[in-house]
């Protein structure tokens, strides 16, 4: 069997595409899923550090956890593990959120010689690892002013410093940050791990929302102040994407997995659900080759395949059955042909054995005709019961009366009933009937030449026709030997014969032909007998539909 061919493959195939696109679909959800939650927490968290950014930078407007402690708002923020921060990180002491310099009104009353220099010479170097107490960041200064006007009054390089200190000692985790001020196109202040082609987003002097990006394997959240600064705070993506791809191989090793067992398991469920297919396949083989008694064994009767397994064994029964009728009907036939033949062989013989005289080749020829006519009547009867088998009889139905039709046979036979001195009795009520009438006469000439065959000399005949509901109905009945009810199953079988002793001339093909012809006209031929009580056949006919008698009107109707 070809690959392509086989119904096992073919839904293997057929539930590996489904459970592909199935399991890629999910996947594909679930990696979207995965990613917008991971990038909505990096949003959160970008938006948080800018927040703190941003009150680190105007202590005035937000107040500020002391040095020494992590803000409860990054405890549990899975960028940086919570720390056990001690009290002796660098830096102000505690409680200590005034900026340096003292208020904004103060410093902005200092002169230039009192104003602290945020600018250093120092070259940015790498900012602490995440929890670590080493001294953190130094902020680069880009810019060469001293103090700059912002929402919150002047910004001054310890400011600055300190916002870095705290940025950098809390909220880091590998986050960098810049600041421009509204008077400079340039930063003013960044942290060392700040790519270089971080560009000031462009927004109008009046919008203060805060904005994310996305920027060459970054992500980046910037905010605008009422007086015109611009705070950026960025991180990588690179562990973001690693942890997509990790996500998404454990994802496809989970697909494959399951599609594996899912795969699996349907081989087993389909191999066992076709294995009746294979027990019927293997059992018609062996009925071909010729064992017409094997039958299918079926395990589950009330599966589909166990209830076509039900019919093929129902089909392989009559076949059989049919097999065996057409062997016996061969075997009688040419028994039946046999007599005649030897009849004829031997006649011509006898008449070439020596010379004769005229009317001994008379005898010897009307004796070969006779002989001859019977094997005619036979091939005749065997043609006519092939051709009915065959479905290729054509009956030329019309309507006809039963009763007149019963009449002409009794006209017929009625001779014969004479010489051994037999009665008929007619009962003969009108009974229409749709069919041939040629093959219906057969029928009752049939009947009434059984009844006189098989019937004791001085016996009676009785003939009678009417009407049984829905149905036309005819009646030959005998006073004769009557059949045993052993043989009354079998009585319409071909070259079946109660008593071979007494065949005569009969071939035992008359019933069986006419069997063969109620059946094709609808109708249904029954027996009824006993030993020396006589028989009594009755055949049956489906009435015209215009006489179809209707049903009794049930009472008070």
């Amino acid at each position: 069997m070809k690959f392509t061919k086989s119904i096992r493959w073919r839904l293997i195939l057929w539930i590996a595409l489904f459970l592909s696109l199935m399991l890629g679909a999910l996947d594909f959800a679930a990696c979207k899923i995965y990613s917008a939650g991971r990038m909505a927490q990096l949003d959160d968290a970008l938006q948080r550090r800018l927040a703190f950014l941003n009150a680190s930078l105007y202590p005035l407007a937000f107040s500020q956890p002391a040095f020494g402690s992590r803000p409860p708002q990054f405890m549990g923020d899975r960028f940086g593990p919570p720390p056990d921060f001690d009290d002796d990180i660098p830096g102000p002491p505690p409680g200590d959120n005034q900026p340096p310099g003292g208020p904004p009104d103060q410093r902005s009353n200092q002169g230039p010689d009192q104003r602290p220099d945020h600018r250093s010479n120092q070259p940015p170097g790498r900012g602490p690892e995440r929890g670590s107490d080493h001294e953190p960041d130094q902020i680069q200064n880009t810019s060469p002013p001293t103090e700059f006007t912002t929402l919150g009054g002047i910004l001054s390089s310890n400011q600055i410093a300190t916002a870095s200190r705290r940025f950098a000692i809390y909220v880091a985790d590998g986050f960098y940050y810049r600041i421009w001020t509204r008077d400079l196109a340039t930063a003013l202040a960044q942290s060392s791990n700040c790519p270089e082609a971080v560009f000031r987003p462009a927004v109008s002097e009046k919008d203060t929302g805060t904005y994310a990006r996305t920027r060459a394997g970054y992500r980046e959240m910037f905010h605008a102040t009422e007086g015109g600064d611009s705070l950026l705070v960025g991180l990588t993506l690179a562990e973001e994407w690693a942890a997509q791809r990790r996500f998404a191989d454990w994802l496809a090793l989970g697909s494959f997995v399951v599609l594996a067992l899912g795969l699996g398991g349907a081989w087993l469920i389909i191999g066992r659900a076709l294995r009746p297919v294979d027990k019927i396949s293997a059992a018609a083989q062996r009925i071909a080759a010729g064992n017409l008694a094997e039958r299918i064994g079926a395990e589950e009767t009330d599966s589909e395949l166990g209830q076509l397994a039900g019919v093929l064994n129902s089909t392989f029964a009559r076949l059989e059955t049919a097999f065996a009728q057409q062997k016996q009907f061969t075997a009688d036939a040419a028994h039946e042909l046999r007599t005649p033949l030897a009849v004829l062989i031997s006649e011509a013989q006898t008449t070439l054995t020596r010379d004769r005289t005229p009317a001994d080749y008379r005898e010897s020829i009307a004796a070969s005709l006779e002989t001859a006519q019977s094997m005619r009547r036979l091939t005749d009867s065997l043609l006519e019961l092939a051709r009915f088998d065959a479905g290729q009889v054509n009956l030329h139905r019309e309507k006809i009366d039963l009763a007149a039709l019963a009449a002409q046979g009794v006209d017929l036979i009625r001779p014969l009933a004479a010489a051994r001195n037999l009665q008929i009795h007619c009962d003969l009520a009108p009974a229409e009937v749709l069919g041939d009438s040629e093959r219906l006469a057969q029928v009752v000439t049939n009947l009434l030449a059984n009844a006189i065959h098989y019937n004791r000399d001085g016996g009676e005949i009785r003939v009678a026709t009417g009407q049984d509901g829905r149905q036309a109905v005819l009646t030959v009945a005998d006073t004769g030997c009557g059949i045993p009810a052993s043989h009354l199953p079998h009585i319409f079988k071909r070259f079946y014969r109660v008593n071979r002793s007494r065949t005569g001339n009969h071939a035992g093909l008359g019933l069986a032909i006419s069997h063969s012809i109620v059946q094709a006209h609808g109708g249904t031929i029954e027996v009824t007998s006993a030993d020396n009580a006589g028989s009594s056949f009755s055949v049956r006919l489906p009435l015209p539909p215009t006489l179809s008698v209707p049903p009794l009107a049930p009472p008070g109707r």
